[in-house]
């Protein structure tokens, strides 16, 4: 092994190769996804989909018949189409509500039982 490939080390143990420059705070290194970043992209991720939304409603104004369980009416396409995402967005937030609620009942009854 040549000295080159090693460098030498200094008498006192430490090593002789400088030590690394500090991060700037503006690098991606230095950088974390908070919850507020999430909180951004999922605003701006909403409401690029709600521009796509409001086009196709605007380009799909003809009415359209519709038949459920025996019930008939006509909407326009894009009108119908708004219903059906709001109508998953909602079944989507009381999913989602039933199981924070199962989550906080579980975490307070294991705080019971360490308390106790």
């Amino acid at each position: 092994m040549s000295s080159e490939e090693h460098p030498p080390k200094a008498r006192d143990g430490a090593s002789s190769t400088p030590p690394a420059a500090p991060r700037a705070a503006g690098t991606l290194e230095s950088s974390r996804f908070t919850r507020a970043a999430a909180l951004w992209t999922a605003l701006i991720l909403g409401f690029l989909i709600l521009i796509v939304l409001l086009i196709f409603i605007a380009q799909n104004t003809a009415q359209t018949p519709f038949q459920f369980l025996g019930w008939h009416w006509q909407l326009p396409l894009g009108v119908a189409t708004l219903f059906a995402a709001v109508a998953g967005g909602l079944i989507t937030v009381a999913v989602g509500a039933v199981r924070i609620v199962q989550v906080r009942r579980s975490a307070k009854r294991d705080i019971q039982k360490l308390k106790g």
